[in-house]
């Protein structure tokens, strides 16, 4: 079943894309399916690091404790326990640079936002690697608050690149194509309307 989720993770995000897609103007469904692909292939590329890279020394540290009047024999429903709990946390991690960018997008973070709260993103790194790796042990923490700060700086250059120029340019799209009386400037000018028509 784990594995059906992380090779069907491109076709969940595009479901879900689906889902709120009604719901958005006509250049907000342009910006959100490359949204979805994305946000499978980083969901991928997470897993796979996590796979490739933090697994074998994590597990291999777990069994250093073992010495010569104690072996470590882990089943295999603990050994898959351990590999997908891995696997699900790095892939939302390697979301970061995806969710951030949308953020930007939405107008709700800019770079300087990003570089002004810099440390305050390295400390919940080590946090939120404390919560999400499936051991307690410092090794693993570590292994995975190193590639959260490395990609809180590749989020900062990608929204620097991609959130900050296509916001303008989706902003005036959305002016164009907002329901009359939507934005808050036509609520203002129907209510100055209104109360001219009272006065007079």
């Amino acid at each position: 079943m784990a594995c059906g989720v992380f090779l069907a993770s491109p076709v969940i995000f595009y479901q879900i894309w689906r889902f709120v897609a009604p719901g958005l103007y006509r250049h907000e469904r342009r910006v959100l399916i490359p949204f979805a692909l994305l946000s499978g292939l980083c969901f991928l590329a997470g897993a796979a690091f996590g796979y490739l890279v933090v697994l074998p020394p994590a597990f291999k540290f777990l069994t250093s404790y073992s010495h010569g009047h104690l072996t470590v024999m882990p089943t295999v429903g603990e050994y898959f326990s351990l590999v997908v709990r891995m696997l699900l946390a790095f892939g939302v991690v390697f979301e970061l640079p995806v969710f951030m960018v949308l953020l930007a997008k939405l107008g709700l973070v800019s770079p300087a936002f990003l570089i002004k709260n810099r440390k305050y993103a390295f400390l919940a790194s080590f946090i939120v690697a404390a919560i999400l790796t499936p051991t307690p042990d410092v090794v693993n923490q570590v292994l995975m608050a190193i590639p959260l700060i490395v990609l809180y700086e590749v989020s900062i250059v990608a929204v620097w690149l991609f959130g900050r120029q296509r916001l303008a340019a989706g902003s005036r799209a959305g002016t164009a194509g907002e329901p009359l009386g939507a934005g808050p400037a036509a609520i203002e000018q129907n209510s100055e309307a209104d109360g001219r028509r009272l006065d007079a």
